[in-house]
This record gives structure tokens, sequence and C-alpha cells, in this order.
């Protein structure tokens, strides 16, 4: 009985000592989606055309519209912080939380709860203001956490570059195969380069936000902790999955 209730305080203890705020961002996330008219799981929003309806409203109401946030409107000022909650799709979503949930832990763990919450948030905003700013008359609505998570991307990059990640690639029928972080997000980063430069001004993703949260998460891991505190490899395998 003793080890069991040793084992109990034991796993709690690691609970709350462990990425509370990564777990509770996904969390967020997930729970704002479902809800949401996006999902169909509300039936407040009913069906059909009623639903896309509701659908269309939800992203007017809560993404940005850079040609409205360029304009200076108050309100549009804080749709980046709320479209950092609001997810285009099923696949939108889970492809997001995947990401975050694979490299935001030790992002985390390295910055503190506090100070990684403030990083991921005041990226996001940069992320989605750049992106608003360079197209400033476009009416499409922006929605979705990828410039934030984008940014701890970058982060975990300058931080854990030879940490080692089980990751699924196309072009080698999707086997999961173990590469260093470096390898897996200067790829990533490249991909999300190429895409930008093909992608016009219509609705589809936002390429650019993931740069600029990319960069902006790097910049910043280098400015704050230097050349000297990066984790060695060996201290840095944790969180495998398949980005």
């Amino acid at each position: 009985m003793i080890s069991r209730w040793g084992t109990a305080r034991e796993a709690l203890r690691n609970a709350a000592s462990g990425p509370a705020v990564t777990y509770g961002l996904i969390a967020v996330c997930c729970a704002i989606f479902v809800i949401s008219p996006v999902s169909g799981f509300n039936p407040v929003y009913g069906l059909g055309d009623r639903l896309l309806v509701a659908q269309a409203g939800y992203f007017e109401r809560w993404g940005v519209i850079p040609a409205e946030l360029t304009a200076g409107s108050p309100g549009a000022l804080l749709t980046p912080l709320t479209a950092l909650f609001v997810h285009g799709s099923w696949l939108h979503l889970l492809g997001n939380m995947l990401f975050l949930f694979v490299f935001g832990a030790m992002a985390e763990e390295r910055l503190g709860r506090l100070e990684f919450v403030v990083f991921y948030i005041a990226a996001g905003y940069l992320a989605l203001l750049v992106f608003a700013v360079v197209n400033a008359d476009s009416e499409q609505t922006l929605v979705g956490a990828s410039g934030a998570i984008s940014a701890v991307l970058g982060a975990f990059l300058f931080l854990f570059p030879r940490a080692r990640v089980t990751s699924l690639f196309p072009f080698l029928f999707f086997l999961p195969l173990r590469f260093p972080a470096w390898a897996v997000l200067i790829f990533w980063f490249v991909l999300q380069w190429l895409a930008a430069r093909g992608a016009g001004s219509g609705p589809g993703v936002a390429y650019l936000a993931h740069l600029v949260g990319f960069g902006a998460g790097f910049v910043y891991a280098w400015g704050r902790y230097g050349r000297g505190t990066r984790v060695n490899a060996s201290a840095a395998t944790e969180g495998e999955s398949q980005p």
C-alpha cells in the first residue's frame, strides 16, 4: 500500500512539474474547436447552409482580416490574439497540435512556464501582424496557431539542435525514421520558404506567418541564451512523434 501511494504521489509530482502550458494550450485549442461551428459537433449551429454561414461568421469575428487590422480598427487589433486559438479544419488543428506536442514540452522546460506562454503569444501575434501588413489589402480571414508554433520550432532549433525526433516523410514512403532536430526543422523551414515564394494573395496557407514566427523564435532564443546554453543531444531525446 505504501509503495502504491508513493508511486501515485510521484506521478502527481511529475505531472505538476511537466509542461503544463504546452498541454494547456493544446487542451484550450481543442476545446474551442470542438464547440465551434467548424467541428460539426455542436448542434446549435445547424446543418447545411446554416452551418456554412455560422462558420463564415465565426472566422470573420475571431480571425485576422488584414485590411481591417492595418486600417487600425480597435477591435481588429485583438484578432491576432483570438486567431491563435481558432483553426479552420480538423486537419489544421491536429497538425498544429502535433507539432506543439512534439516540440513544445522541451522548449517550455527550458524557457519556464511564464516566459514560454508570453513568448508563444507574442511571437504568434507578431507573425500574424507581419502577414497582415504585407497583405494589407486582403479581405481573406487568417486563423490558426501556426505562427506561434513556428516560433516554438525556431527556438527549439537553437536550444536543442541535436535532439532526435521521429519523423515521417512522404518521399520515404512514410517510414518512421529518427533524425536530428536541426535536419528536420531546417528541412521544414526550406519547404515553407519555397511554398511562400509560390503562394499568391488568395486563400490558403499563410507560409509567410510560418517563416516570421520561426525566425522570431530562433532569434529570441539566440538573444536570450546565447551560444553557450544549448542542451546536448543525450539530454534532449524526449518528445518523439511524427511532426
